[in-house]
């Protein structure tokens, strides 16, 4: 119950009629049609007078205000139209406000203001409030009426009293509450109580201690800072302090609750309905505090511990300590409270009213100028905003053609004094001016000087020939006529005292029409919004706002989109593979969008299994002397990655094992006697494990037991044996539940001669469940049902199907009127819709082919705060962004359905598989296995994980097997994993030409032009392999009609540059990932990925290496790709341009931008239009030749050297044996290899272009004249998953 309620008034009963007995006086409006359609006749249900409040016609802002005559806390509000008539308010409006004075608009949850009306006269709507207000004044604020009547209104307010105890401080004063004793020492604190404030500084609390404890609550910059200390001498100096801040915009001059917990070091902190959960520093449980706590302020200003030493300046209510009602004891004078300074026991502070500019576009106040005694003029005001540009004030001056204007240019202010023809000063202040906080800014011509001020910086000034008088009016935030139409937006923010010549002007005398004149403004409150609180971009990234909107900065993070909400990595090490990758170190991650971070992992991809695998920090093997079950030897594995990303990649795959490997000499593993463990093994939840090989957890034995091939068989492992030379029990580790081994503890090496070494091999593991999870669905009524989707803010949902019905539900779930569904609607539509409360939102996506062609389509739906995206196949992404300031969250219920619906109609027959929400993997196999009308799995030759198309190629069903279309991939044959190169010499240069602007693929559709451009979606992916001895050399360039460019080179040193030139009016960037020289006659293979401005290269295996370009510009209409030598004039660097005249000599392999593979329409498509190819282009193996070597050389090098770490110091003898055997081999295979190759090399290359017939053109290029047909059909913001 809270305390400051009245006797018997709960929460939960705190709904009492307010309205209904208040008297006719408490009752406003901003016009009446007449005396019996005046405010007082607005009680609900009631038919006095016409029946209801209308406001005249002519009213341009009406409103209608409620006075309930006394502080009181509202939970609810209703509505009702005039009575028996057409007038009803269906959308409103509601300002609360303690003066009636300044007001403040009323948010709900999710930041939305609007209120839901009526649909008739009599019917009445109640909207309860998300969090109650404590107000004395309400304001409704009609915003859409009945088109066929007028407004009309009657109302009611729920509510009830409660207990209120104020005091204020004058920012001088203080209160002191003084223990009975020496120190207060606390191991539970609640702290409570309510403010408001028109300063965005003060220290509303503050106490400590000599052991270094202290505690203190301020306003900083319009937030609330908490420092808490618990103990911990490091943090007794500021330096060292660090705060926890929630809040935003607390100067308003509104009530604000605040509301802190503590026990021991765990504390909540609570600011409105804004909490913020944490731990304390230092190493105590209990604050202790010497003395006395002080509220409003620090009495003594040289007092350590104080940061801004400024006080409060506002009022408080309802301050309690611990229960202890402060403001009460200090109100009744008791002992335990000092008074500093005056604080008084009633809310006096000045209003300072304000007005809100609302568009960026029109808005404008217009005021006259008032006679000045001295000459020239002054003008003096403050203002709050977010917009990093703006026009804040516009006059014309005498002698004319004269002006002055003063704007927000990059968050700093200009003063700008333009004169005839193009002469102009300026002068420049302040810093940061659009960061939300109120500004004072003063500007003075008089003393024939131009002087500019702002908040307390030293003053700009610049000296003037002449007087300057104004002329007309001043114009405030904008302007009206022809002539002051500038280049700068107008203001958008709030603005008060405004004084011209020292004399203040009357905002009411404007809005009454007395004074000046004004468009597109709001009285008597600053509407301003914090819209990053709570921030809502997600995974760490930063927020930053304008006036209508906010934007996240997605860098460093590893995520992209409008909230930073999707992967740029892939899952797996199986998906890189699926898109072409190769074996190397990848950043994977493995919940995609949820809340786990990416992780760098190897990628093994030379088996036809992929491996995963996780290092961890003890590489080399380790030996243990001494050791004993009372002081055992233990050792703790570190991975890189975190313990929750283990889990999650663990519980993807398909298998997982972890090699152990255990050389013993007299060290046993188990006693003897009575068989328990000596040494153990912990796993990854930090469980004692004792079996020391398979997957069998429950069975105490080692590998050779499992084997039936232990040295003795009396003993289930051969250390038990006990001998005096050495014996091996190593284990593959294969129960994925328990790995990977986080600490192995050796507990028999203390006896004479006893000695083991250990060797914990990396965490490997293979195949992801998710890919191939399918479930078949053969009746229409059937679906699979999940736990409701946990989306409220942002979901992302993918998943192929294939089907021949033509339409069909893949997906729903629904709430009370929220819902989200995605459907095949037609047989070449499928349809993402959802509704979070404003209204259905439907996006669509048309295929120019059926989609129900039983072959496999990828459909991924997104859906956050900022925008919705769908995406179908490789077709253009439809983009639809959010309404400003509309509903956010969406509100489910039911369970998920998938592959039906909740009513069993229109359900969806055929296949879906790879089912993903928000990072997380559906099993629907497991699901599909209880379900009636639902099979496991998919028939269909293109439905196991058996990979039967490589490097993006799609696998396509037939009725007696299955063929790969390789036209999205850059290689070639039969299952799109044959090597495509080509042999260039100095003058040879392919030209891949495109049909049509490259930016047609990538833009928005119709239906979503108006999409903010503030979160780029630019996008390229390039990767290609070459072969080369020359320097410099010109490898590909990519240009636009438009003058941009992206050049890839090798320098006269060999090194690799990449060169991006996105904005033609600023330098190209340029990144050297290489600093080692690849023009070295081995294959290199290049991998460029772009998302905004940044750009991940991978050179070879090495680790994806990321930059940040200058600019995320689009490139705009794609001109032509080229490798080799550039013959046409373009406007390159002077580096890029040398190596473009140089061209390249060698061999380039499997080339492939975004979706065009250029190498393969140079040989498949000789004729085609597309195509140039100048100079010598010969056909070639080299690039198959050249991989195969650096395969074998580095397959054989990975296993010598996990062979070497695999063997302990007793077995160093036969590793040096192995080894060169080893060696040997690799050496004579190597030779081997280069003879092969350069024989076949020599034969290609004395093949001629000519040589190249139609008829070799076979299956190997699977009808790539598709590609050339329809390639503007792009994928790039999709992951492909296609086999």
């Amino acid at each position: 119950m809270d305390t400051n309620r009245k006797d018997g008034e709960s929460e939960n009963n705190c709904n009492g009629p307010l309205v209904s007995t208040l008297p006719h006086a408490s009752f406003q409006s901003s016009s009446q049609s007449s005396v019996s359609y005046a405010a007082h006749n607005v009680k609900l249900n009631r038919r006095d007078g016409a029946g209801g409040w209308s406001p005249m016609v002519t009213d341009q802002e009406p409103w209608l205000q409620v006075d309930l005559r006394e502080q009181m806390e509202v939970t609810a509000v209703a509505t009702q139209g005039r009575y028996d008539s057409l007038d009803w308010v269906s959308n409103y409006l509601l300002l609360y406000s303690d003066t009636g004075r300044t007001w403040k608009q009323y948010r709900h949850e999710d930041g939305v203001g609007r209120f839901v009306g009526n649909v008739n006269s009599e019917a009445v709507v109640q909207n309860k409030l998300s969090h109650p207000v404590r107000t004395r004044f309400l304001r409704f604020v009609p915003l859409d009426w009945n088109p066929s009547g007028w407004m009309g209104l009657r109302v009611e307010v729920y509510g009830c009293s409660y207990k209120s105890y104020v005091a204020d401080f004058d920012g001088r004063s203080s209160l002191l509450y003084r223990f009975n004793q020496k120190s207060m020492s606390t191991v539970k604190d609640v702290i409570s109580l309510r403010f408001k404030s028109h300063q965005a500084e003060g220290v509303l609390l503050h106490g400590e201690g000599q052991r270094g404890d202290y505690i203190t609550l301020e306003l900083h910059r319009g937030r609330l800072d908490l420092y808490l200390n618990l103990d911990d001498s490091r943090l007794r100096f500021s330096s060292g302090r660090v705060a926890v801040t929630v809040g935003s915009l607390l100067d308003d001059q509104h009530w604000h609750s605040v509301h802190i917990e503590r026990f021991n070091k765990q504390v909540n902190l609570t600011v409105d309905s804004h909490t913020q959960h944490f731990q304390t520093k230092g190493e105590g449980h209990s604050l202790e505090v010497d003395y006395e706590l002080s509220f409003g302020g620090i009495p003594l200003p040289g007092k350590p511990g104080t940061f801004l030493r400024k006080n409060f300046h506002g009022c408080m209510e309802n301050l309690y300590y611990n229960g202890i009602n402060i403001i009460d004891l200090a109100k009744r004078r008791k002992p335990q409270i000092h008074s500093v300074g005056n604080v008084t026991f009633s809310c006096s502070q000045p209003q300072l009213v304000a007005c809100t500019f609302l568009s960026s576009s029109s808005s404008f106040l217009s005021l006259p100028s008032a006679a000045s005694a001295t000459g020239g003029f002054s003008v003096r005001f403050q203002f709050r905003t977010w917009n990093p540009d703006g026009l804040l004030l516009s006059v014309q001056l005498n002698p004319e053609p004269q002006r002055l204007q003063l704007q927000i240019s990059n968050s700093r202010l200009y003063l700008t004094l333009h004169s005839s023809g193009a002469q102009k000063s300026d002068v420049s202040a302040g810093h940061r001016v659009s960061d939300g906080l109120w500004h004072s800014v003063s500007l003075d011509t008089r003393n024939l000087q131009l002087t500019l001020t702002v908040d307390s910086e030293p003053s700009s000034t610049t000296d003037l020939w002449e007087q300057l008088e104004s002329r007309g009016n001043f114009y405030f935030g904008g302007c009206p006529t022809a002539d002051c139409q500038y280049l700068t937006p107008a203001f958008q923010g709030c603005m008060r005292l405004i004084f011209i010549n020292s004399q203040p002007m009357n905002f009411n005398h404007v809005q009454q029409g007395l004074l000046g004149n004004y468009n597109e403004l709001q009285f008597d409150t600053c509407n301003i919004r914090d819209r990053c609180l709570p921030n809502l971009c997600e995974h760490g990234s930063r927020c930053s706002q304008t006036w209508s909107s906010f934007s996240c900065d997605c860098s460093g993070t590893g995520y992209s989109g409008a909230t930073c909400h999707n992967s740029i990595y892939e899952s797996s090490c199986e998906a890189y593979k699926l898109i072409g990758s190769s074996s190397g170190f990848y950043s994977i991650d493995p919940d995609g969008s949820g809340p786990l971070g990416p992780t760098q992992v190897y990628c093994n991809m030379t088996e036809e299994k992929v491996w995963t695998v996780l290092a961890h920090n003890i590489t080399a093997a380790v030996t243990v002397l001494g050791s004993s079950l009372h002081k055992p030897h233990s050792m703790t594995f570190n991975y890189s990655a975190s313990a929750e990303q283990l889990r999650a990649i663990v519980s993807g795959s398909e298998q997982c094992q972890q090699e152990v490997v255990y050389n013993c000499r007299r060290s046993r593993l188990f006693n003897t006697k009575d068989g328990s463990p000596m040494s153990w093994w912990l796993d990854r939840e930090g469980e004692r494990r004792s079996y020391w090989g398979g997957f069998l957890p429950g069975v105490q034995q080692c590998s050779c037991s499992l084997e039936e091939n232990c040295m003795d068989m009396n003993y289930f492992c051969n250390c038990d044996a006990d001998a005096d030379s050495w014996a091996n029990d190593t284990g593959i580790l294969s129960y994925k539940d328990h790995l990977p081994v986080s600490q192995i503890v050796i507990g028999d090496t203390n006896r004479t001669g006893s000695q083991a070494v250990y060797h914990i091999g990396p965490l490997r593991c293979y195949g992801d469940k998710s890919i191939w999870n399918a479930a078949s669905f053969y009746q229409e009524s059937s679906y699979l049902y999940f736990p409701t989707l946990q989306a409220e803010l942002a979901s992302d949902i993918s998943f192929y199907f294939k089907t021949s019905a033509p339409s069909g539900v893949f997906l729903e779930n629904v709430g009370l009127k929220d819902f989200i569904r995605v459907e095949l609607s037609s047989p070449s539509v499928v349809t993402f819709s959802f509704d979070v409360g404003n209204g259905p939102t439907v996006l669509s996506v048309k295929s120019h082919l059926p989609l129900n062609d039983r072959q496999w389509h990828y459909v991924r739906a997104e859906r956050s705060v900022k925008e919705a995206s769908l995406q179908v196949d490789q077709l253009p992404q439809r983009f639809l962004e959010a309404p400003a300031d509309g509903h956010l969250r969406l509100r489910l219920s039911s369970q998920l359905f998938v592959g039906g619906t909740a009513s069993q109609q229109r359900g969806f027959l055929g296949c879906i598989r790879t089912l993903t929400v928000n990072g997380m993997s559906f099993d629907l196999e497991e699901r599909a296995r209880m379900t009636p009308g639902v099979s496991s799995g998919c028939p269909g030759y293109c439905s196991g994980s058996s990979s039967l198309c490589h490097n993006r190629g799609r696998c396509i069903e037939k009725s007696n097997g299955y063929v790969c279309d390789c036209s999205q991939s850059a290689y070639g044959g039969t299952t799109c994993n044959q090597e495509v190169s080509v042999s260039f010499d100095i003058e040879s240069s392919v030209t891949y030409t495109f049909q049509e602007p490259f930016s047609v693929m990538q833009n928005r559709s119709l239906q979503a032009s108006s999409v903010s451009t503030e979160s780029s979606r630019a996008r390229e992916d390039v990767a290609f392999s070459f072969v080369t001895s020359q320097r410099p050399a010109m490898l590909l360039t990519v240009s636009t009609f438009s003058q941009q460019y992206i050049a890839v080179i090798l320098t006269k040193n060999g090194h690799l540059q990449i060169w991006y030139h996105l904005q033609t009016d600023r330098s190209p960037d340029m990144f050297s990932p290489a600093l080692s020289n690849l023009a070295d006659g081995r294959l290199h293979r290049i991998r460029i990925h772009r998302v905004g401005k940044n750009l991940y290269v991978q050179i070879d295996q090495d680790i994806h290496t990321k930059y940040t370009l200058s600019s995320d510009a689009e490139l705009i209409l794609i001109r032509s790709l080229t490798l080799g030598k550039v013959t046409r004039r373009e406007n390159f660097n002077e580096d890029v341009t040398q190596a473009a005249s140089k061209g390249f000599i060698g061999c380039l392999s499997s080339v492939q931008f975004n979706h065009v593979a250029p190498l393969k329409a140079a040989l498949t498509n000789r004729g085609s239009s597309l195509v140039t190819i100048r100079g010598p282009l010969v056909q070639s193996n080299c690039g198959a030749l050249a991989e195969s070597t650096s395969h074998t050389l580095q397959d054989q090098t990975v296993t010598a050297n996990k062979d070497k770490e695999q063997r302990g110091n007793g077995a160093q003898k036969d590793l040096a044996v192995i080894a060169g055997v080893v060696t040997a081999v690799v050496f004579i295979a190597v030779c081997a290899l280069a003879v092969i190759s350069r024989l076949l090399y020599q034969q290609r290359r004395a093949q001629r272009s000519s040589s190249i017939k139609e008829e070799n053109r076979h299956s190997m290029y699977t009808d790539y004249r598709t590609e050339l047909q329809l390639h503007n059909s792009v994928r790039d913001n999709m992951k492909e998953y296609y086999i």
